[in-house]
């Protein structure tokens, strides 16, 4: 017994350091260095917000602790969730088209939404994602699908406009997606493969005509405010889990489904404010779990069914603004006015089939009597343009005599924007600032395989992350100031037109120890696919596809990307290097001229293996 409670005396000690360790709580796991880095540089492209200000290379960002607008958590030595809120409002606060460049509203004209997703993708794990009222603006990238374990992706009030890009729907883990209150417009793509998919949320947006297909497991869909103009769709029956509906605000029309009410689960209807019309059904049964409806603002007649017209303690009925049979008739219209409101509320009838063909011959007619005139006008437009260049040549050489002494800031029209600029320039993705890494990625480290030999220099073939090619052009700088560089960068996100070889996005590497010291420049080009102008008249199987109507559009496109370089930007861009090789033809014929000039550092600052590029650089 004795040598017995002398050995539980030793053990006792190690036993309760067992314990004490077990009920220990473990210290939330440090991130990777490159999950660190990842972080900072949000910081960076967010613009360095209030919230996220303090954030450095000491930051132990997973031991923050959560607030109402920062929420970091981490697994494993990854982010799974990042929540951050700001207080930049949100279109639906502010609604106006054109947004001031000096809007605190929204981010500067610097930030590139697809540079942005680009570094927030690699956090690979997370499972949250919460990006609130920060400003963010542009079109959602399609690359947003790397997220491949996302479950909920709120990107709410922001000023994010375009169509939801395609690749979301093979976002299989996807349990939320909130996209409200932003500048989002067209017809919804289908959803119906999210099979984990329980929020929808695309209120406050320009979505439309047609009501978005649903996933039949959403608990909970949210389309206030958009631009809907369609019928309540029969499939809504099939998303049988559903317990709340909001699509008030829109232009919804017809009668409403009897089946609405009886979804077994279905605890909020909200549809206010649309167009609906008819009576509803007497005999309808709604569903016990039914506590909030809202049909005020419609052009509903007839009585209420019994099931949402009696008073209940339950229930929250709202139906003013009909020309209901009520007991307060007060805020009821007499049935005429409902009757002619649903008539003019249904689509217009479309075109019938007997009306296209002579359409179409009044096309082909209108066609063919102008196009002896349009030839005519081509030929002097070409004309009028080569002349007008070279007489302005001298001026231009004077341009370019006071730019050696200061810095170019060419900009287009006065005013312009770049969320708000022509069409030729909004029918291209946004203007990308790409970081290094970005174009590393892309041109496989400048792997010899990618690389091109040129007539003015060398270009790397690249592959962005959304699959598309593009072209690479290195400049090596002589360590010019950062901020003169920038000035004289300012006129490449406007080099953008159908009918030139476009830029789309470029870098600037600054030397390690000196950020306010250049070292390269990297240009990104557009690919065009097809061959050159030169390529399909020698080329007989191609010369054969240039029928006289082809060559005739061609050339106008020509005139047109000359025009614009001469026209489309300020100062105009003149002494291009305009030679057949040079217009290529994409795989539609379209004519993109290339070889055009582009304002870059004066010969004091580039290397000397690009001193024949001096001022100027090849598209």
């Amino acid at each position: 017994m004795k040598n017995f409670l002398v050995s539980l005396f030793y053990l006792f000690p190690p036993v309760i350091a067992i314990i004490l360790l077990l009920l220990t709580p473990i210290p939330s796991a440090q991130l990777t260095s490159s999950e660190n880095r990842i972080l900072l540089q949000i910081q960076k492209l967010l613009e360095y917000p209030q919230i996220l200000e303090g954030w450095t290379n000491m930051t132990k960002f997973c031991n923050l602790p959560p607030s109402l607008s920062l929420k970091i958590v981490c697994s494993n030595g990854h982010v799974t969730e990042l929540t951050i809120i700001g207080n930049k409002g949100s279109p639906f606060y502010r609604r106006t088209e054109r947004i001031s460049r000096n809007s605190n509203e929204t981010l500067s004209e610097r930030f590139s939404i697809h540079s942005f997703f680009t570094v927030l993708t690699k956090l690979s794990n997370l499972k949250v994602l919460s990006l609130v009222s920060i400003g963010l603006w542009g079109p959602l990238p399609s690359k947003i699908n790397l997220f491949a374990w996302l479950e909920v992706m709120n990107i709410s009030s922001n000023f994010i406009n375009g169509e939801i890009p395609s690749s979301i729907s093979s976002m299989k883990s996807l349990k939320s997606l909130v996209l409200a209150d932003n500048k989002f417009n067209g017809v919804v793509l289908d959803l119906t493969g999210l099979a984990s998919l329980e929020e929808l949320n695309l209120s406050g947006n320009k979505f439309g005509p047609e009501f978005p297909p649903t996933a039949k497991n959403l608990v909970r869909i949210n389309l206030r405010n958009n631009s809907l103009r369609c019928q309540i769709p029969p499939q809504l029956m099939q998303v049988d889990k559903l317990q709340q509906l909001d699509i008030s605000s829109n232009e919804i029309f017809g009668n409403i489904p009897s089946f609405l009410f009886s979804l077994p689960f279905l605890q909020y209807l909200n549809l206010a404010a649309n167009h609906l019309s008819g009576s509803l059904s007497l005999n309808i049964s709604c569903s016990s779990a039914l506590t909030f409806v809202d049909i005020s603002n419609n052009f509903l007649i007839g009585k209420l069914p019994p099931c949402i017209g009696s008073k209940s303690s339950k229930q929250t009925v709202l139906y003013s603004r009909n020309c209901l049979s009520a007991r307060r008739s007060n805020y009821q219209f007499p049935s005429s006015y409902c009757k002619k409101g649903a008539a003019l509320a249904v689509k217009p009838p479309l075109r019938s089939q007997k009306d296209e063909p002579k359409m179409q011959l009044g096309l082909l007619l209108g066609i063919t009597g102008g196009a002896v005139g349009i030839t005519v006008f081509l030929a002097s437009l070409i004309l009028f343009i080569f002349r007008k260049s070279r007489s302005e040549r001298t001026d231009n050489n004077i341009d370019r005599h006071v730019s050696d002494k200061v810095s170019i800031t060419a900009y287009p029209r006065p005013n312009v924007e770049t969320r708000h600029v022509p069409q030729t320039i909004l029918e291209f993705p946004p203007y990308s600032i790409f970081t290094s890494e970005e174009i590393e990625d892309a041109t496989n480290n400048f792997h010899p395989s990618n690389l091109i030999e040129g007539s003015e220099g060398k270009l790397f073939k690249a592959w962005l992350r959304d699959g598309s090619m593009v072209l690479v052009h290195r400049v090596k700088l002589k360590q010019p100031l950062l901020k003169n560089i920038m000035q004289n960068l300012k006129v490449l996100p406007y080099l953008r037109h159908r009918h030139l070889v476009s830029i789309v996005g470029h870098c600037v590497v600054t030397y390690q120890g000196h950020p306010q010291t250049a070292s390269t420049i990297f240009i990104v080009f557009e690919h065009v696919s097809s061959m050159s102008l030169k390529d399909h008249l020698t080329n007989r199987r191609k010369k054969e596809l240039l029928k006289w109507p082809q060559r005739m559009i061609i050339s106008m496109g020509i005139a047109r990307g000359i025009q614009f370089l001469h026209k489309g930007v300020a100062p105009g861009i003149f002494g291009n290097n305009l030679k057949i090789e040079n217009i290529l033809l994409d795989s539609s014929l379209n004519a993109k001229v290339s070889g055009y000039s582009i304002p870059l550092p004066s010969k004091k600052v580039l290397d000397s293996t690009l001193d024949k590029q001096v001022e100027r650089f090849s598209a």
